[in-house]
């Protein structure tokens, strides 16, 4: 009889021990799911996936050197352009400068990048290529300082713009001068267009009104 009332209280023992941790996994798991990301994501995590993969990751410097945070074009249609001073192909800032006013009030930008690497057609400094687009084709639109876009020390926002594994969209190389990226509303590449396209090709222009 002895014998049955301590097998007994082993099982209640059991049995109590076995509840109370069944209650703590209990109280792990909801709290588990209250954190996890097998939640539906918080608002944080929604914009950070939202910008990966978008243009948005990015800070640079103007030509004045400030910075300039791709994050504060967010809504807006981005045409991405290296520049360059002495270049045949160095009139296009006249159009650029022209879908710029024509558009920048439909959500609508252009961020130049001056670059030397092609025919060493930019060789001046940051001021200097700032009073040159300034006095001879009244540039208004945002100027970044010159980078590279091209070789061993290609620029992150042009690592960006030219591979796939980053971009999501296709693997590209810079041609020549005033290469056009197209990037849409949410901060990804949609396009990339040939330096020889005018800034005011219907390809383009098309593509800002969302024809």
């Amino acid at each position: 009889m002895k014998l049955f009332h301590t097998f007994t209280g082993i099982v209640m023992v059991a049995l109590a021990c076995n509840t109370k941790n069944e209650d703590k996994k209990a109280e792990n798991w909801e709290h588990f799911v209250e954190n996890t990301n097998e939640n539906p994501l918080s608002e944080t995590s929604k914009i950070n996936a939202m910008e990966q993969g978008s243009i948005y990751t990015f800070k640079v410097k103007d030509l004045s050197g400030n910075e300039f945070d791709f994050a504060s074009l967010k809504g807006k249609k981005i045409l991405i352009v290296n520049t360059a001073s002495e270049c045949g192909l160095t009139p296009q800032y006249e159009q650029l400068q022209a879908i710029y006013e024509k558009y920048q009030d439909k959500n609508f930008v252009i961020v130049g990048f001056p670059a030397n690497n092609f025919g060493a057609q930019e060789p001046g400094t940051n001021a200097e290529i700032g009073a040159f687009c300034k006095k001879n084709y009244g540039v208004t639109f945002p100027m970044m300082e010159k980078i590279s876009v091209k070789g061993s020390n290609l620029h992150e926002v042009y690592q960006f713009l030219t591979q796939k594994a980053k971009n999501g969209l296709e693997d590209s190389e810079v041609e020549w001068n005033f290469q056009k990226y197209l990037i849409d509303e949410n901060g990804h590449l949609v396009d990339v267009i040939s330096p020889r396209v005018l800034p005011n090709d219907s390809s383009i222009t098309n593509w800002i009104e969302g024809k």
